[in-house]
């Protein structure tokens, strides 16, 4: 399959505690890659570190002075990287008119502005012939959705963040790629959409495309790692989605969604986690 392209490459992976990262971790530690991995739950990484032989950090990715030191760090201890995987995220819901602020706030800085600190950071090192990056972007960056606007736009932003590093790194020889992903069967899918809110917009449906196996699109990033692919689709008929996005958009936009204003006022006060928890944000005088 794909395991000599990835045998002895260094790999870098956010979000790394669980699903599609832990996930990722393990496939491609099986493949023979070495790995360095970052996340907010230190005793999930611990074990996912245990069990791929990686060496790992504890690390917010909006604070981008931790990001500097955790990547210094990991580089140091790899002796260089090849790939990088910025998979860090969160979700939320919010209707856009009503809705908590902080959440758009929250979800820009972790899913954007983590993302950019992320890339700034292992950017240098990837930056070579056979060097990689990959951006955990979203189907939701295509076409965007009731209670979802704080998650699509900050994925329409690691999108065109993506789109930019990689006319940028071209002259190093590196390659760029953007990941897209539908509702895959992880943490961060049951957590979304598990609330009141959206109960009330699907209806008796779990998920708004149906739910996709996660070792599946896990099968497909570890090709597209391994070809250093430009665009990943998972599953696969979301690459189908990408370039009729407006029609797609306007189909949703269509969609008969009875219960839309009832989810909306549901939303508006029900207090309900971000899909990873977030650690306590200090006041800087």
């Amino acid at each position: 399959m794909a395991a000599e392209p990835l045998t002895g490459r260094r790999v870098l992976i956010t979000g790394a505690a669980r699903g599609i990262g832990a996930a990722l971790a393990e496939r491609l530690a099986s493949r023979g890659a070495r790995l360095a991995l970052l996340g907010l739950e230190p005793d999930l990484l611990r074990q996912v570190a245990e069990r791929t032989g990686a060496v790992w950090r504890e690390c917010d990715v909006s604070d981008r002075a931790q990001v500097d030191t955790a990547v210094a760090e990991l580089v140091g201890e790899l002796g260089g990287l090849d790939v990088v995987v910025a998979n860090a995220g969160i979700a939320r819901q919010l209707a856009m008119i009503g809705g908590d602020p902080e959440v758009m706030e929250r979800t820009l800085a972790v899913n954007a502005l983590g993302t950019y600190y992320t890339l700034r950071a292992a950017g240098p090192h990837v930056a070579h012939p056979g060097g990689y990056a990959l951006l955990t972007a979203s189907l939701g960056a295509a076409v965007h959705l009731p209670l979802m606007g704080a998650y699509s736009a900050s994925k329409a932003a690691v999108e065109a963040m993506g789109n930019t590093l990689r006319q940028e790194l071209r002259p190093s020889g590196a390659r760029v790629g953007v990941a897209f992903y539908s509702e895959l069967d992880t943490e961060m899918t049951s957590r979304g959409f598990g609330t009141e809110a959206a109960k009330a917009l699907l209806g008796r449906h779990t998920s708004l495309s149906g739910v996709s196996s996660l070792p599946r699109a896990i099968d497909t990033l570890e090709r597209g790692i391994a070809r250093r692919s430009r665009t990943i689709a998972a599953p696969v008929w979301g690459r189908a989605v990408l370039p009729a996005r407006a029609l797609a958009q306007r189909v949703v936009e269509l969609k008969p969604l009875p219960q839309l204003e009832r989810a909306l006022e549901l939303a508006r006060t029900e207090d309900v986690p971000f899909t990873t928890a977030q650690p306590e944000r200090v006041e800087r005088s």
